[in-house]
């Protein structure tokens, strides 16, 4: 960073000055003649991209000095220093983009969340990578990602720094309770009957009394969408909304098919629309032959139009119910997925078919698994027998020659609705609650974690990029007896990932998490501002080791770049907001070996109101695609 300086002299004093320059240019020249002595060398200075053994270093003398702390650097890391290339283009040292952080693991890497029990039901926590065998398609695959995963314990925030008007020198962390667990309790009301209903609800009013933590946030959702709560830790707002929870219906006319004129249920309806089943074909043509025409044969082709519409008008409202309650549940997972920490969803529900439908669930599953989201599934009927669909309430309408085969497929309609749930369940690596009628325990079952889960990653060979269903089959080597819990399968990507966006995705997966990362040497510290009574500044300062970073080498600089993002969070865990910040590093090695001393500091200003924040701060490098990653509370007194 060369800086030339024109000094103009008096014009007197130019003749003196001629003469002096000239003496000078001659004592040099006689010196050159002159043999040089031997000299001592000075001591070898480290080259500028060497690491300095860290100050606290155990090879340290005990009777060296302690640290002291490192001058303030003179320039701002945003500030820009300028050289010349050849072509004279000035060539930037440091220069920053800032921008308001946007906030998805490859797509060619397939995450298979695997949750391995015991005979007694309880997570097998011992197991290893190689003691896993992973089949796509029935083809064996390598396993290139292998972690073992407990449900975190909760984080202790780092303390951070309060407002220069309000300092307390004691350094004691704000007051707030970080959230490190967020569970969203999915209520399936336009399924759920009454009874069930007010069960499941008592069920998760007790819940909420003896087992949610002070640092968990839950929320309540319906499908229909009515009387709901979001995250919170208000228990009271939470009881109040469970309390009033019923039924609610999304479709103009009965979606049950138990009052029609024929009866028939989804499950019919797409036997005989979906797969032309003769069977149920004649199940409801007789009915509609009894309850409209008094059984006179003559009107059987009648009766047949009239089961064939109302077989298209009750898959109709059958897929309503489903359009309904799968966007519900991406809509969920789109939001819980931007919450920091644990993550999870309890669908309380008594299941559903979901006939046509495989691939938004394959979807549906895929994105939770790779937003680290749980499904947990709880089927709200307890320990139930199927029965043949009949409402003794009502006078039987329905063919007596058919009610056999009507009623088989009742009881087959309710034993399927089901597998909706056990999908859901272990394509996430969750729990699926059913046959069982103490719903506490199904509560506190589904509402946690898995003692421990193996996430294994794999990258297909020769993978198409056509969209297709990949199956997935998950074994151990070992021939123990242990129930395997996995994704049974997976859809094939319909385009190649660009390395930019793999490097956003995994910004945004560490600004979402709670895990605190030290691949980098990166710390948070913060300050705030009382501008007055009801509004202050928050400054978010990342300071990075600057030692510790590596280089590339080119053109005779130190290149990197540094991605900083600072994310802002309410005491409920909500995103408010986030700034990134990408600083492109082309140092020259003076530079960089007074950065290597002083460090350099990253700033974020944040106007907010006075209340409780989380803050998270994230770093990413561009060479070595390394991660430092923190935690912070602050606490801006009203």
């Amino acid at each position: 960073m060369g800086i030339s300086t024109v000094r103009h002299l008096p014009r007197s004093g130019l003749a003196f000055s001629f003469a002096f320059l000239s003496a000078l240019l001659w004592l040099c020249c006689v010196g050159i003649m002159i043999p040089l002595r031997a000299q001592t060398p000075p001591a070898s200075t480290p080259p500028p991209n060497s690491v300095p053994p860290p100050p606290n270093s155990s090879a340290a003398p005990e009777s060296s000095p302690a640290p002291q702390s490192p001058p303030a650097p003179a320039s701002s890391p945003t500030t820009t220093s300028q050289d010349t290339k050849a072509a004279g283009e000035p060539v930037a040292e440091m220069s920053t983009h800032e921008s308001t952080a946007p906030f998805k693991v490859p797509v060619n890497l397939v995450l298979v969340r695997v949750v391995v029990r015991d005979g007694t039901g309880h997570a097998v926590a011992d197991l290893k990578k190689d003691d896993f065998q992973l089949f796509d398609s029935r083809k064996p695959q390598i396993v290139t990602h292998f972690s073992v995963e407990r449900p975190p314990a909760p984080v202790q925030p780092a303390p951070l720094s309060k407002s220069t008007a309000d300092v307390d020198e004691t350094g004691k962390p704000a007051a707030a309770a970080l959230p490190s667990r967020f569970v969203a309790l999915l209520f399936d009301d336009i399924h759920l009957s009454m009874g069930d209903l007010v069960q499941a609800r008592l069920a998760a009013m007790r819940y909420l009394t003896s087992t949610v933590q002070p640092s968990d946030r839950v929320a309540l959702f319906t499908v229909s969408g009515q009387d709901q709560v979001d995250f919170t830790d208000d228990r009271d707002a939470l009881r109040k909304k469970l309390a009033v929870l019923i039924p609610r219906e999304v479709t103009a006319g009965d979606a049950t098919g138990t009052t029609g004129c024929p009866t028939m249920n989804f499950y019919e309806a797409s036997l005989i629309v979906d797969h032309n089943d003769q069977t149920a074909m004649a199940v409801a043509t007789a009915d509609a032959l009894t309850c409209a025409y008094n059984n006179d044969t003559r009107m059987s082709p009648a009766a047949a139009s009239l089961a064939t519409t109302t077989a298209y008008s009750m898959v109709s409202a059958g897929n309503v119910l489903i359009d309904y309650s799968f966007r519900r549940l991406q809509e969920i997972i789109r939001r819980i997925s931007v919450l920091p920490g644990q993550r999870s969803i309890v669908l309380v529900s008594p299941g559903f078919l979901f006939y046509g439908r495989e691939v938004e669930l394959g979807e549906l599953i895929d994105k939770a698994t790779r937003a680290n989201v749980l499904i947990n599934t709880l089927d709200a009927r307890g320990l139930y027998t199927p029965d043949d669909g009949q409402d003794v309430s009502r006078d039987y309408t329905g063919s007596p020659a058919a009610a056999g085969p009507k009623s088989m497929l009742y009881l087959n309609s309710q034993n399927m609705q089901a597998d909706i749930l056990e999908e859901l369940a272990d394509g996430t690596g969750a729990v699926f609650f059913h046959n069982n009628n103490d719903l506490d325990a199904g509560f506190r079952q589904a509402a946690g974690a898995p003692e421990v889960s193996y996430l294994l990653g794999f990258s297909p060979i020769s993978l198409k990029l056509d969209g297709r269903f990949h199956e997935l089959k998950v074994t151990l080597v070992t021939k123990q007896k242990y129930t395997i819990q996995a994704r049974r399968g997976y859809y094939a990507p319909k385009h190649s990932t660009d390395p930019a966006e793999v490097a956003k995705e995994q910004i945004e997966e560490a600004v979402f998490s709670q895990e605190e990362i030290h691949d980098l040497p990166a710390e948070l510290h913060t300050q705030f501002y009382k501008q007055d009574k009801s509004d202050a500044q928050l400054a978010v300062l990342t300071r990075v080791n600057v030692n510790r970073l590596q280089f590339r080498k080119e053109d005779g600089r130190n290149k990197n770049n540094l991605t900083v993002v600072a994310a802002l969070f309410d005491r409920n865990g909500n995103f408010i907001t986030g700034n990134e910040k990408t600083i492109e590093l082309r140092l020259r090695d003076t530079t960089l070996a007074r950065l290597e001393q002083t460090g350099m500091t990253v700033k974020s200003n944040f106007d907010v109101k006075p209340g409780a924040y989380m803050v998270r701060m994230v770093v990413r490098d561009s060479e070595a695609s390394l991660i430092a990653a923190e935690n912070g509370m602050v606490e801006i007194p009203y």
